[in-house]
């Protein structure tokens, strides 16, 4: 979908299917369901990390990737600024800001002081339509504020 592509409703729509996309990857990781962050990519997809040239391309490895996350991590992202680019009626782009507040060795049920974001950055994003449904190609990280994962002391037991 060009610049000169006269349909403006099918161009929104794209946009929204990819901007829906953004939000649910980010629900799944933050809401308990990591592991199948990987069925909101095409059977090729990539996520990417040039900082430390980490790659892991395919849905197998992104589902063993996302489902490896510590059980104990509690995580919020808030993501903001999210623009899409419908480049044809099968293709789109997308660069997404983003905040990380996130801790490990959450206790369910505790409430956690707040903190500094453990990461700021932006987020990449190609999208490919397959059979009529918008997924993600790849996700590059760029990652330019960022630090280690805090870990919460035990609670203490009586």
């Amino acid at each position: 979908m060009t610049v000169s592509d006269p349909d403006p409703v099918e161009r929104l729509l794209a946009e929204r299917a990819c901007e829906r996309l953004i939000v649910e990857l980010v629900r799944r990781l933050d809401l308990g369901e990591p592991s199948t962050v990987s069925d909101l990519f095409t059977p090729d997809g990539v996520r990417e990390w040039p900082y430390d040239q980490r790659r892991i391309e395919g849905r197998e490895a992104l589902r063993e990737y996302f489902g490896s996350r510590p059980v104990d991590r509690l995580s919020r992202r808030m993501c903001t600024n999210i623009l899409v680019t419908v480049d044809s009626p099968d293709t789109a782009r997308a660069t997404t800001y983003f905040a990380t507040y996130r801790v490990d060795g959450y206790t369910e049920g505790s409430l956690v002081a707040p903190r500094l974001p453990a990461n700021i950055g932006h987020y990449e994003d190609t999208f490919r339509r397959v059979d009529g449904i918008w997924l993600l190609a790849s996700r590059t990280l760029v990652l330019p504020f960022g630090g280690p994962t805090e870990r919460l002391d035990s609670p203490a037991r009586s």
